[in-house]
């Protein structure tokens, strides 16, 4: 399995928790960085979280700070993004990808190859 399969979604109010798994096999996370993405109805898709191969290093849009954290298994076949005091805004659908190790600026979607087909997060006010 090359593709990543994301989970998590759904609807909660806002101040709200929700925890998105990303999981994958094989070639689709060895060796690779991870990211979240996520793409609001006519917005373009944009940078949420990324974890480095060994997990030792993590980096965040600004927006997100202090409110999400992104982290991976030992295993390198599941990634996590723990969602904390979500918002209206946070709506969207939202993405795991990976990337070849070190590939060029980490919140650059263009450097991800393998996409998950994405999991719906809904928060109401």
């Amino acid at each position: 399995q090359v593709q990543p399969v994301e989970s998590g979604g759904g609807l909660v109010q806002a101040g709200g928790s929700l925890r998105l798994s990303c999981a994958a096999s094989g070639r689709a996370f060895s060796g690779r960085d991870v990211g979240w993405f996520r793409q609001a109805p006519g917005k373009e898709r944009e940078f949420l979280a990324a974890v480095s191969w060994g997990g030792r290093t993590t980096y965040y849009a600004d927006f997100v700070k202090g409110r999400f954290t992104i982290s991976r298994d030992n295993a390198k076949t599941t990634v996590w993004l723990q969602m904390n005091s979500l918002k209206p805004e946070d709506t969207a659908l939202y993405y795991c990808a990976s990337r070849v190790i070190s590939t060029g600026y980490y919140y650059n979607r263009d450097n991800y190859d393998y996409w998950g087909q994405g999991t719906q997060v809904t928060v109401s006010s």
